[in-house]
């Protein structure tokens, strides 16, 4: 990327410093370098910030998503419903057991799957819906409930980018029977790799502790290999990380919030963009600040512009439809909106270094190019 004088204006940076230091050095000390004793330590922060029973610490959010859909029983011949507009990781896992995906629209406001075309989607081949909470935008709570209660199917929630997001109190990790989290560095906090799955069932937990630590588990009082399961273990090395991450994470959200509201301010008078919504109820954390080009083929070219002065930006993400690998997927619909946001939508820097006057540099640019744009 560029950089115009001092301005460097990064899409996200890690908030990491002495605190994961020291957690690491501990770790390193300790002679435990494969999951242990920190992994628990990590597991039991998340289990308490959700209110859920179980915390699983697994290698990343794409193989929880995976062994969740085996946990659930979910397989060849099943259906499995996700929005279009998402990463191909949410595909994927359900392509690496064997069933189905099926693309579904998205909602032009939030960004999240479009309930009321899932529940139009549902057949009878249809066994789980994966809605992705996009961005850190939570999930409406009571409208998935609905959903759940009236078709049957089960849930997993790709919250990919949504730890600490909340609806009308309700917690990401909360709504779903399984939820699987991600620490990339790109997420609101991180452990360099590395996710985690919340659940309240007792079944399911069990089964994922076995199935992400090569099938070990326990029959008839006896601990050996019981199934099928792969490594897809944390080390404490990633955990030690993650701990010292947990203790930051209300500064970090509360600071991504405000850069958001700041963001809204400053970009809700300019002509040819639109600042991302937020439900009354919810708790946006606001991974991604993505406002949406309201202008016909200007967004891969503003993406360039603003490199060219120091300001990284980036797509929203994918319309799988688009992609492909994706191309021959079951659909329902168009998908018309779902292409929308993939080509109109633009990703802001959003460092917890930022200053209003970086965000204000980022607007003034924004405005002078979408004023002197031609097709």
């Amino acid at each position: 990327m560029a950089s115009v004088g001092n301005r460097s204006l990064r899409l996200i940076k890690p908030v990491v410093g002495t605190e994961e230091e020291q957690l690491i050095h501990q770790v390193l000390m300790s002679g435990w370098l494969s999951e242990g004793p920190m992994t628990r330590k990590f597991e039991g922060l998340v289990k308490d910030l959700i209110g859920a029973r179980h915390a699983i610490a697994v290698s990343s959010c794409t193989t929880g998503m995976e062994i969740g859909l085996r946990a659930m029983g979910i397989g060849s011949g099943d259906e499995v419903l996700i929005p279009d507009f998402t990463h191909p990781a949410t595909a994927n896992a359900i392509i690496a057991v064997g069933a189905e995906p099926v693309l579904v629209d998205t909602d032009l406001s939030s960004y999240n799957i479009d309930l009321e075309e899932a529940r139009k989607t549902v057949t009878r081949k249809t066994r789980a819906m994966i809605p992705v909470s996009w961005g850190g935008n939570p999930l409406d709570d009571t409208e998935l409930k609905d959903l759940k209660d009236s078709t049957n199917i089960l849930v997993m929630e790709d919250a990919a980018c949504s730890i600490g997001a909340q609806n009308r109190g309700v917690k990401s990790g909360a709504m779903a029977d399984i939820t699987v989290f991600s620490f990339h560095p790109r997420k609101v906090i991180t452990t360099g790799e590395g996710g985690m799955i919340t659940t309240d069932n007792d079944d399911y937990a069990q089964k994922l502790g076995s199935l992400k630590n090569f099938g070990l588990g326990k029959l008839e009082g006896e601990i050996g290999f019981v199934g099928y399961g792969t490594n897809y273990k944390m080390s404490d090395l990633l955990a030690a990380i993650g701990v010292a991450q947990m203790g930051k994470l209300p500064q970090i959200i509360q600071k991504r919030i405000e850069l958001a509201e700041n963001y809204n301010k400053l970009l809700s008078n300019i002509n040819g963009i639109r600042p991302p919504q937020a439900r009354e109820e919810a708790k946006h954390t606001y991974q991604t600040y993505a406002a949406y080009i309201d202008v016909k083929g200007a967004r891969d070219k503003l993406i360039q512009d603003l490199r060219s002065v120091g300001i990284e930006t980036q797509i929203g993400t994918y319309a799988l439809h688009t992609q492909p690998y994706y191309s021959h997927i079951r659909r329902y619909g168009t998908l018309s909106r779902s292409q929308l946001l993939y080509e109109n939508l633009l990703a802001l820097p959003m460092c917890h270094d930022m200053t209003r006057d970086d965000q204000e540099y980022v607007s003034v640019q924004i405005e002078q190019f979408l004023k002197n744009y031609r097709p």
